[in-house]
């Protein structure tokens, strides 16, 4: 019966990955098996993760946060050399996750992808080097995780305004709960973009 089962698990397919209308932000879906004893779930492997997505990425730093509702945390990037590609999930509660893209030669300059990511969906959010992103809690205690691609550095981050009338993103919140950091973000139109 154990050799049954993982055999099983060794040839069920890890995720799903949905391609979004940005180029290289992909959403993704893994397979949870599911009975009435809970779940389980392959929330990361690097093998089948860099085959899906057609590259190889090196994870080197994992955050997670927790958020009460109606906070917004955004718009933020790493500039080069220390830019950073984040693959998030919600492990509790439900946000509305944000990647824009700021690569400037790229022909979806400017536009963004919003996803819905909840502790019961169990999705995925993949966004590589060259975006600024950002999220909005929807519920209390919502537990927030991500790993990156390059460590923190200070020097080289850059903010946009989470309320910028020319990125117009509906975060989905009533009363907003903003830190002052992100309060005194620039605007879109004045970002100069290093990527």
């Amino acid at each position: 019966m154990l050799v049954t089962i993982f055999v099983y698990l060794q040839n069920c397919k890890f995720m799903k990955l949905i391609p979004t209308k940005i180029k290289d932000l992909f959403i993704i879906e893994p397979t949870v098996f599911g009975d009435d004893r809970g779940y389980f779930f392959e929330s990361f492997n690097a093998e089948k993760f860099n085959e899906a997505i057609g590259r190889e990425v090196n994870f080197v730093q994992d955050n997670q946060s927790m958020s009460g509702a109606n906070i917004v945390r955004g718009l933020h990037f790493q500039n080069p050399p220390f830019a950073q590609g984040k693959l998030v999930r919600v492990i509790e509660g439900e946000v509305i996750d944000v990647a824009v893209d700021i690569r400037k030669d790229s022909p979806t300059y400017g536009e963004h992808v919003s996803v819905r990511l909840t502790g019961e969906n169990k999705r995925m959010f993949w966004i590589p080097e060259g975006f600024a992103h950002g999220f909005s809690s929807l519920k209390e205690g919502t537990i927030f995780s991500y790993k990156c691609t390059n460590y923190y550095n200070k020097e080289s981050e850059g903010s946009i305004a989470w309320n910028d009338k020319d990125l117009a993103i509906n975060w989905e919140v009533e009363a907003l709960v903003i830190s002052e950091k992100d309060q005194e973000a620039n605007k879109f139109e004045e970002l100069k973009s290093k990527f």
